[in-house]
């Protein structure tokens, strides 16, 4: 076993694999300085057929600390009314930025309760605002005032014809996800976020689509010497 000596006090700080050298390591969640990692799920209400447009906005409006996207999730089915055959129900994400003013309608998302979200008790209380997160009810969300992405970043196609109750996009598909240490995340600054909007579906049937987000917040400090 190889070791690796601090020259300045002549101790073991790291150990290698014998045979080809390779450093042992202990896998932990990244550094957050002050700040925390957090999670939330919510649903719509029952939106109606037809319906296109935004039904999820996630806005960042911190000055200093960044937000990491870990994960987007999502499960879309069919509620009191079946649908057609014809246009399979599509729901898509994009990125946002300069993100000025909030979307309205729908449900905001309350950031501001103790505990609320946070994956560690002694985490700080998420700086998301309670107006820049929300969710559609029964009609698509007011967009605000943001610049969208021209492509979609992600996009989840769902069954054409489907009876109530039925589901329509699986519980719950991964539109996106971090998931290795060298992945890129998202990371957004000041007035920038996601949104989630139904792209198309059918004229005929009524449904409800639930949505789950994993972020963490940091400190600028955090991310320095990153590339």
């Amino acid at each position: 076993m190889a070791v690796i000596n601090d020259p300045d006090t002549a101790a073991n700080i790291m150990r290698v694999e014998a045979t080809h050298k390779a450093a042992r390591i202990s896998g932990r969640p990244m550094g957050l300085g002050a700040r925390g990692a957090y999670a939330l799920a919510q649903n719509t209400g029952i939106i109606a057929a037809a319906t296109t447009g935004e039904i999820f906005q996630f806005r960042w409006t911190h000055a200093t600390l960044k937000c990491l996207l870990r994960s987007v999730s999502v499960s879309w089915a069919v509620s009191t009314t079946a649908y057609v055959a014809g246009v399979p129900p599509t729901l898509g994400m994009k990125i946002a930025r300069s993100w000025s003013a909030d979307g309205s309608g729908g449900t905001p998302i309350v950031f501001s309760t103790a505990n609320t979200n946070k994956k560690r008790t002694d985490f700080a209380l998420s700086a998301l605002s309670d107006t820049g997160v929300r969710i559609a009810t029964t009609a698509a969300l007011g967009a605000g005032t943001k610049t969208l992405d021209t492509n979609y970043c992600a996009m989840a196609l769902g069954a054409a014809a489907a009876a109530t109750g039925s589901t329509v996009v699986l519980p719950y598909t991964v539109l996106w996800q971090r998931n290795t240490h060298d992945e890129y995340p998202f990371l957004f600054e000041t007035n920038e976020g996601f949104i989630l909007q139904i792209v198309e579906q059918a004229g005929t049937g009524t449904s409800k689509i639930a949505v789950q987000v994993e972020w963490a917040e940091i400190d600028a400090t955090e991310i320095d010497g990153w590339a």
